[in-house]
């Protein structure tokens, strides 16, 4: 199994009530029963407010890295990605359990 692990981090004047990260917000919360080879999907914000926490997180499961690939080319995830991508930026780290 690869645990897939995001961190996104609001840019510098965004706010988690703007329009487009509510749309965001709605695009990654559902996309984890649209992909077939997500096993387990938790998407959520950050309750934590100290000063180098992130905003939101994705913690994902799949069966191995040809199931990464094709979670990360189907096309509600690329649709999710280009939302984020105008308003946040993210660190990722998969690894193996």
């Amino acid at each position: 199994m690869i645990r897939h692990l995001v961190l996104f981090k609001l840019n510098e004047g965004v706010s988690h009530d703007d329009e487009r990260v509510l749309a965001g917000v709605k695009a990654f919360q559902d996309l984890g029963g649209q992909v077939p080879e997500v096993e387990s999907w938790e998407f959520a914000r950050n309750v934590s407010g100290r000063p180098n926490a992130y905003d939101y997180a994705i913690n994902t499961a799949v069966a191995d890295r040809d199931a990464l690939g094709r979670y990360a080319e189907h096309p509600q995830h690329l649709a999710g990605v280009a939302l984020w991508r105008e308003f946040a930026t993210w660190v990722i780290a998969d690894y193996a359990f």
